[in-house]
């Protein structure tokens, strides 16, 4: 089973789903009963120029998600739009897995 979300779910996550904020990401997700465990991404050619840094950061990214679904640690029922920020170019993938894992605790979180 892929992990990446179709294009066309892009529009349903955003316009129904709420964001978190990270230092290198933006993190919009849609919980739903019908939803898979997915994950999108997103790299502005506006804050990465070069295809080469575009193309890392959504290498790194793919495979935070991935480590963190094959660990258990992404929520099922979820649907999720990483959008990269400036200062994940300079990170490495350890860095992006806590980060997402952070995002991740804190949605987990019940509401006060």
């Amino acid at each position: 089973m892929s992990t990446r979300l179709p294009g066309a779910k892009y529009k349903n996550v955003f316009d129904r789903g709420r964001s978190t904020r990270g230092r290198l990401l933006v993190a919009w997700r849609c919980s739903s009963p019908d939803a898979d465990r997915m994950a999108g991404v997103v790299v502005s050619k506006k804050t990465f120029h070069d295809a080469v840094d575009r193309n890392r950061a959504k290498r790194l990214m793919r495979e935070a998600y991935r480590l963190l679904v094959k660990e258990g640690a992404a929520p099922e029922r979820t649907e999720w739009v990483f959008v990269a920020r400036r200062e994940i170019g300079r990170a490495r993938c350890a860095d992006v897995v806590e980060e997402l894992k952070c995002i991740m605790s804190r949605v987990s979180r019940p509401a006060r």
